[in-house]
């Protein structure tokens, strides 16, 4: 099992990562603001497979490559600060546009929603490098498998993402309206996830090999 300070360092990392407007949330947003909540939840069901699917490949095969290849933990940490950084420039850059901006979508069935949630969450890259760069440094050597560690890391990522995700869908009308006649809310919003995105880059890029 990770210990107590890497599971919380990784939950907040899932945390901002889920609060960050990328396709899932988008598609998630527009699909219950233009078919319903029900729509929406039948959507999220597709999104949390592809997170299942993602989770369980890069269970395996970071065990693989951190037992093969040397400095793999500090190579992944500097890619997932990298990426890091990254996504808080796209959520302060200018002309960025408010994920809970009303996008017309046409009426699917319960079969097509769940399939094209799946299919956002697994064209996603923000959720590929995620497991690829970032889930990897809160592994703890000497804390038991590396597999079962991964797992754990993975399940925390997936229930926070799910959890963020269903409020969003629920609320999703709701907080249309309201940044659509506050634009200084959406301004504010941007910056703030940007700089917490910035102050993980930061510390992730700092901390040495565990």
């Amino acid at each position: 099992m990770p210990d107590v300070t890497a599971l919380l360092m990784f939950g907040l990392v899932a945390l901002g990562m889920a609060l960050t407007p990328g396709p899932n949330m988008i598609y998630l947003i527009s699909r219950s603001i233009s078919q319903g909540r029900r729509a929406g939840f039948i959507s999220l069901g597709g999104v949390a497979v592809g997170f299942l699917f993602y989770m369980l490949c890069a269970a395996f095969g970071i065990t693989a490559f951190v037992f093969a290849v040397p400095y793999a933990y500090d190579a992944l940490r500097f890619g997932g600060a990298a990426y890091l950084l990254y996504l808080a420039w796209q959520a302060v850059k200018p002309g960025g546009r408010s994920a809970f901006a009303v996008r017309d979508l046409p009426v699917d069935g319960p079969r097509k929603l769940f399939l094209m949630g799946l299919i956002t969450n697994l064209a996603n890259p923000k959720i590929a490098v995620m497991y690829l760069s970032l889930l990897p440094q809160f592994i703890t050597p000497g804390h038991g498998s590396i597999l079962v560690q991964s797992v754990v890391l993975g399940c925390v990522q997936i229930s926070i993402s799910l959890v963020v995700n269903a409020v969003i869908a629920v609320m999703a009308g709701s907080i249309a309206g309201f940044l659509s006649s506050r634009p200084g809310w959406v301004m504010v919003q941007r910056w703030v996830m940007g700089g917490v995105l910035m102050g993980l880059a930061v510390r992730m890029a700092a901390e040495g090999r565990k």
